[in-house]
């Protein structure tokens, strides 16, 4: 047996599942927290107006962030069902040739971003100061379009081949670098927002770095080897990632929307306030999202294999595991709300109270964020791209904007905004399960 494929003939068990799964949770809970610390100092040290900035530019972001999910997981789910199957020099010439994709849709998204940034700014009816917040931080952000991509993508292929502590350990030293630039370049330098967006991407560029020192090796389960042109592995990766696309893609659109029901509602401080209830949310469904990570190259694994015994104990424990964990988050985020919201503003602040209620409310979709990661994120590890996909975008898209629309007009206004997206996570649970029913006789989970 290759003892680099260790982890994946292990018993399949909620110790060894959470052992491979485990650091990649831990990576994405760092990476929400260091974007939490973005936030941060940028609030504390700027203002309320530079946060709302940030939240303003997330649908531009969010595009980066679509293209590199969709690459990243569906070429991993790709690659590691080749691995699972015995063909490994194929497997590398495509993970090989996946790299190179990724450059080059960052170099096309950095020079769109410049090409498009200003005339997409100035349709938003946003005050000079936060348009300038906005230009800054955008400005200084697209040069490390490259890196970013590269950057989701090495970490989730370190964790297919099986090192997931190194994935670990590079997003761990790229968050304190991001931290440790705030300090610098916003606080001792007075750079503003610039400073906060080089941070950012510098923190990234570390993992980036890591990726490409050890695919180099020769000795890695994965490894750099000549690529071969194959339109059908572009293909197929595409399309099995679509729902990390539909996911992350329409997450900018759903961003934007509630962005301008804020301002419809409440003003600026209505963008500021939801801008926190945002990390808030994203700090802890980045567990949720780090899990469904950490198993799928083990589902890939499975069921290139033909194991159905280990799938079917491996899903049945993470259910048992996100049904718990849901119920404890949701519990602790609405306890802490004061404290949360704290970290941000001050109780004499006009966004306190927005946020302290948005949070209280937003508690609720926790409930179901977890299950529909992990439905969306198991359906991609299969090889069911489509399924996956309609999952994400009816989560994500169809249900957000409708329950954004209707939730403030059944409602009277800012309640109904809160609510928008516990309602919307609720019936992409019911979708999820079942897409889940319908298929489990099909792979046997």
């Amino acid at each position: 047996m290759d003892n680099k494929l260790d982890s994946y003939h292990q018993p399949v068990t909620g110790r060894n599942i959470l052992r491979f799964a485990l650091p990649t949770m831990v990576m994405t809970v760092f990476n929400a927290f260091y974007t939490m610390v973005d936030g941060l100092f940028v609030s504390n040290l700027i203002g309320t107006e530079a946060l709302s900035a940030i939240n303003l530019t997330a649908p531009a972001i969010g595009l980066i962030t679509a293209v590199s999910g969709m690459l990243a997981t569906g070429g991993s789910a790709v690659v590691m069902n080749k691995m699972g199957e015995g063909r490994d020099r194929e497997a590398r010439e495509d993970f090989t040739l996946l790299i190179a994709a990724n450059a080059v849709a960052g170099a096309v998204m950095m020079v769109l971003g410049y090409a498009l940034m200003d005339r997409l700014l100035g349709t938003m009816g946003l005050s000079p100061a936060v348009f300038d917040y906005c230009r800054d931080y955008l400005s200084a952000y697209l040069p490390f379009t490259i890196p970013i991509l590269l950057m989701y993508n090495f970490s989730l292929y370190l964790i297919a081949a099986d090192r997931p502590r190194l994935s670990l350990i590079c997003t761990v030293a790229g968050g304190v670098t991001n931290i440790v630039l705030d300090f610098v370049l916003v606080g001792l330098a007075g750079l503003g927002l610039r400073g906060a967006a080089i941070a950012t991407g510098l923190g990234y560029s570390i993992t980036a770095a890591a990726g490409f020192l050890v695919f180099g090796k020769r000795e890695s389960l994965l490894h750099f080897q000549r690529p071969v042109l194959r339109g059908r592995v572009l293909l197929d990766a595409s399309a099995n990632g679509l729902s990390e696309l539909a996911t992350a893609l329409v997450s900018g659109i759903t961003t934007l929307l509630f962005n301008l029901a804020m301002l419809k509602y409440v003003g600026e401080d209505g963008v500021a306030a939801i801008t926190i209830i945002m990390y808030v949310l994203m700090f802890v469904s980045a567990l949720f999202m780090g899990y469904s990570y950490g198993v799928a190259p083990m589902i890939s694994y499975f069921h290139g294999e033909g194991n159905r015994e280990k799938l079917k104990k491996l899903v049945r424990f993470s259910l048992r595991f996100i049904m718990g964990t849901s119920a404890a988050c949701v519990l602790v985020s609405i306890l802490l709300t004061e404290p949360l919201v704290g970290v941000f503003t001050r109780p004499d602040s006009p966004v306190w109270d927005l946020a302290v209620t948005g949070n209280r409310l937003c508690s609720l979709a926790l409930l179901f964020v977890g299950w529909n990661a992990f439905a969306s994120g198991m359906f991609t590890a299969l090889s069911n791209g489509a399924a996956s996909a309609a999952l994400a975008f009816s989560r994500s898209f169809l249900f957000t904007v409708a329950s954004i629309q209707i939730m403030p007009v059944l409602l009277g206004g800012v309640t109904g905004v809160w609510l928008a997206t516990p309602v919307a996570e609720l019936l992409g649970a019911v979708m999820a399960a079942a897409a889940a029913a319908k298929y489990r006789g099909r792979y046997g989970y």
